[in-house]
């Protein structure tokens, strides 16, 4: 059984919980995902690995509310356990050799897209993040994003955040004012991972 230690709500379907898994905090790397079952009648799901904590022995995931297993698992509070949590599985993101990296969140991506951020971070890149979102009631994770980017932009499709347009303009804005990145990383909807990719 894996204990949940901590559960914040991050916007009205979406929930992050901590979970109390040192075995796999231990061997986590970003890019990798866990599979759980909440309980015996559970379906098993994927879901990827947000953040980890190889001290506290913690792992993070980040989900949206959209299915029978993802409602069930937001009924769950601190304290209660998940009864199965297997990882790390996939394989990890090759980030080392990267001096200037541009981080790009779409949507529940950008829960996809810190660990990235924050790994490249820590290895002493500089780290260009955009998160885009459709209004500012959906944000996630902008205190998270800031604290691991040398730069951070964060859009809205409606402009209720202050910065109305989509990442793809931000990420064309940088690179018009001569910004050279050895990677750049696009996690959300496929069109705007298509538009990036394109960019």
């Amino acid at each position: 059984m894996f204990r949940i230690v901590r559960k914040e709500v991050l916007n009205s379907s979406v929930k992050l919980m901590e979970i109390e898994a040192p075995h796999i905090a231990r061997k986590a790397e970003p890019g990798q995902f866990i599979i759980l079952r909440v309980n015996e009648e559970g379906e098993r799901i994927p879901l990827t690995i947000a953040d980890f904590d190889r001290d506290k022995g913690t792992v993070t995931i980040i989900f949206q509310e959209v299915g029978k297993t993802t409602k069930l698992l937001g009924t769950l509070e601190e304290g209660q356990e998940i009864l199965d949590f297997v990882g790390p599985l996939g394989k990890a993101s090759h980030l080392e050799g990267y001096k200037k990296v541009a981080v790009i969140g779409g949507g529940l991506g950008t829960a996809i897209a810190y660990p990235q951020a924050k790994k490249l971070h820590s290895m002493g890149a500089e780290v260009h993040s955009i998160a885009g979102f459709r209004n500012k009631d959906l944000i996630i994770l902008e205190k998270e994003m800031a604290a691991v980017s040398t730069k951070l932009f964060v859009t809205t499709d409606d402009g209720s955040n202050g910065t109305k347009g989509f990442v793809s303009d931000v990420l064309k804005k940088l690179i018009e004012e001569g910004n050279k990145y050895d990677l750049v990383i696009a996690i959300g909807p496929l069109i705007m991972m298509k538009v990036v990719s394109n960019l």
